[in-house]
């Protein structure tokens, strides 16, 4: 007999039964590296509001019948879009997840017509930070000029061009 093929990561939309995973993923990097911010709070705490409401995106990365990673795609004006809340289960890192996370991101930005996309990040996070630049994320010199989070100190906006 051959061994069967190991579980491929898919990725799915928000629903409510998953609804928990965003808080629960997020929760789990956040309390690691930093604290839990009140915007943090009030995002996690009613994606359906916060995120999906305003015209944004949640995406869950699936690895079988795991939740094992998640981001948010926020709509913070007409075309502009911040790439927000990734995170992938710590026990589940390697599997590409978060790659295929971001790719869906960005995908939906260009189905939604998105003339800008951004994200805050921390230096600390390099293995992240090497993957937004590789999929398109470049450094900007300064931090975002308005900045909800304490723990930003990394800015990159997202010059990957049309998909």
């Amino acid at each position: 007999m051959s061994p069967s093929p190991a579980p491929e990561v898919r990725i799915v939309p928000f629903e409510p039964a998953l609804r928990e995973h965003f808080y629960r993923l997020n929760a789990q990097w956040l309390e690691r590296h930093f604290v839990i911010e009140e915007i943090d709070r009030q995002m996690l705490g009613d994606p359906e509001s916060r995120v999906l409401a305003p015209g944004g995106a949640i995406f869950f990365a699936m690895l079988g019948e795991e939740v094992i990673g998640t981001c948010a795609l926020l709509r913070e004006a007409p075309g502009v879009y911040e790439l927000s809340k990734m995170g992938v289960d710590e026990g589940y890192r390697g599997y590409g997840a978060g790659r295929k996370l971001l790719d869906a991101a960005i995908a939906e930005f260009h189905r939604c017509d998105g003339t800008r996309l951004f994200l805050e990040s921390n230096s600390m996070l390099t293995t992240a930070l090497g993957m937004y630049e590789r999929a398109g994320f470049v450094l900007q010199p300064t931090i975002r000029e308005g900045s909800h989070y304490a723990r930003a100190d990394v800015y990159m906006v997202y010059e990957g061009g049309a998909h």
